[in-house]
């Protein structure tokens, strides 16, 4: 229970690194380049996958000893094309449909899909622990 605790912590200081990352994209591409919400939290999102997939597999999760390192990446891809889908999803739920500004909506679709992101990343991509 320890080690999923210190794992967790691990979890949540990398995605708030790329939070920021996602974040600070999104309002940027919004706020100053002017481009569409949707199409901006798209981008800012596909941006912080990468950096997500380096940090997670070096600092939270113990690599599959027999999985290739692009099969590893394949799958972390298409989980986070997942990801992706939900967020953009609750984005337009929360923002056109439940009126809520599109920065809070972010950090609360943020939460939501963390958990998406470290409960698939553990089943599918972490070495089990022999008991």
């Amino acid at each position: 229970m320890i080690e999923l605790i210190k794992q967790l912590v691990k979890f949540g200081f990398v995605g708030g690194i790329c939070f920021v990352i996602d974040y600070g994209v999104m309002v940027l591409l919004t706020e100053v380049a002017g481009m569409e919400y949707l199409l901006s939290c798209g981008i800012s999102f596909t941006v912080s996958v990468i950096a997500n997939y380096i940090l997670s597999m070096k600092f939270v999760f113990e690599r599959k000893d027999n999985m290739d390192r692009r099969v590893e990446f394949i799958i972390f891809v298409i989980m986070s094309v997942i990801g992706l889908g939900l967020t953009e999803l609750l984005m337009w739920v929360f923002v056109d449909k439940a009126d809520i500004h599109y920065m809070i909506s972010k950090i609360v679709v943020t939460a939501i899909v963390m958990v998406y992101n470290f409960v698939t990343r553990k089943i599918f991509l972490e070495k089990k622990k022999s008991s």
